[in-house]
């Protein structure tokens, strides 16, 4: 039994690894993950890891390409599509379940927003990426709720590797202000206003993406032989329409 939860706790500790790493963008998209120099760094056999890349593949964090291994996924312009929607609609419907903000959920989030106006002070583009992400799963910490937790933050580390493939710009400044403009509300205990701002930052970020670029699948060959990186395009795409949410007053 002792075995077994500790196997059980090393695949844990891989998959979370790799998730955390993407959550503050040290992983990129299309990054290879090597079965035997992960089972060498955490100490423990192949077969421990291809357990815990099966896992992240079912989390839709990583694919497995034949005779070639595990590689972080790249999302498609459809696949970020779908992802936003599905944020829209669990962040949104969370905030609409929520009841009361206590002092330390307050603290908690003021805190959280503090330390977002260091990272844009000092520049630290890589501690935004990840602070920017995890103020929302902050938020859904304060629900007590594992299962909405774990989706999100699977969810949020999508997000961030559809930034890196889609979004030109980083509009910290904006993201802040949206992060925000949400707490207030929910110091103000209006929580169906919470969820529209939820909503509405969420779009504003979509609408920052750039879903017509296709990633460069020799982008790493490129960059290791030094050559200037190459912009694919494919031919404007029309955005599939999105089902509306229904909003409250």
């Amino acid at each position: 039994m002792q075995d077994s939860h500790t196997s059980e706790s090393t695949q844990k500790t891989i998959e979370e690894t790799i998730v955390s790493g993407i959550l503050s963008a040290k992983i990129r998209p299309g990054t290879r993950l090597s079965e035997n120099q992960l089972a060498a760094l955490f100490s423990v056999s192949r077969t421990r890891v291809r357990e815990a890349m099966m896992r992240l593949e079912t989390r839709g964090i990583v694919h497995v390409s034949p005779r070639r291994g595990w590689f972080v996924v790249e999302p498609s312009a459809e696949e970020a599509t779908a992802v936003y929607e599905a944020r829209r609609v669990i962040e949104a419907g969370l905030l609409r379940s929520m009841r009361m903000l206590t002092g330390e959920g307050r603290e908690a989030l003021d805190a959280h927003l503090n330390e977002e106006k260091s990272a844009m002070a000092a520049g630290d583009r890589q501690r935004l990426t990840y602070l920017m992400g995890d103020f929302h799963i902050r938020i859904a910490e304060l629900s007590g709720n594992a299962i909405i937790v774990d989706i999100l933050r699977d969810l949020t580390a999508r997000t961030i590797l559809i930034s890196m493939l889609y979004q030109s710009e980083f509009h910290a400044a904006q993201s802040h202000d949206g992060h925000c403009r949400i707490f207030e509300a929910m110091q103000a205990g209006d929580f169906a206003r919470a969820a529209e701002l939820s909503i509405e930052h969420l779009d504003e970020v979509e609408t920052g993406l750039d879903l017509t670029t296709r990633p460069d699948p020799l982008s790493e060959l490129r960059s290791s032989l030094s050559l200037p990186p190459k912009t694919v395009s494919s031919a404007p795409a029309v955005r599939p329409q999105k089902p509306q949410i229904q909003r409250s007053n």
